[in-house]
């Protein structure tokens, strides 16, 4: 008798224009997500400020410094990003990059090579049609951990920034 456990699947993707002009429009997408946020934070944080100087205005520069704070951090992002479209454009074509993880159930039985059966299984894709399903060796996973590229524009919010623009 067995167990099901989950286990990560690395999904990789083969370098081709389309897969850098994919990357390209996500990263650029993110960058304008953050610009719209940058703008939101000075649209609806500027009259307050303004109202605030009126009354007490060493809150107010307190409330401008917070302010200016996050902006910075956007603005950190932001640069992130754009760091990470100048490396799509470096990939070359046939290279192979990561772009993210999946889980699957994995059924482990005694006798069982535990970290064969962990180490999980790469789908190997190019142009979104998967050419390949490999097993994953335990010492590919510790190379890797080193070398992936986050192209997952998704992931912006877990970089530290909601959709709010609250930290």
């Amino acid at each position: 008798m067995g167990v099901i456990v989950k286990r990560t699947v690395v999904l990789r993707a083969i370098v081709t224009d389309q897969l850098k002009q994919e990357l390209d429009e996500e990263l650029q997408r993110g960058i304008d997500e953050i610009d719209q946020r940058i703008r939101e934070l000075d649209f609806r944080t500027q009259p307050y400020i303004t109202d605030l100087q009126r009354t007490n205005i060493q809150q107010a520069m307190a409330i401008r410094k917070q302010v200016e704070a996050e902006k910075q951090r956007h603005q950190q992002l932001r640069d992130t990003l754009q760091e990470r479209k100048q490396q799509v454009q470096e990939l070359k074509d046939g290279d192979e990059v990561i772009r993210g993880t999946l889980e699957s159930d994995v059924e482990v039985n005694e006798g069982d090579n535990l970290a064969e059966l962990l180490g999980g299984v790469e789908i190997l894709t190019k142009d979104e049609k998967v050419v390949e399903i490999r097993q994953r060796r335990p010492e590919e996973v510790e190379q890797e951990a080193a070398s992936e590229i986050i192209t997952d524009v998704s992931r912006v919010s877990d970089m530290g920034l909601d959709v709010s623009g609250q930290r």
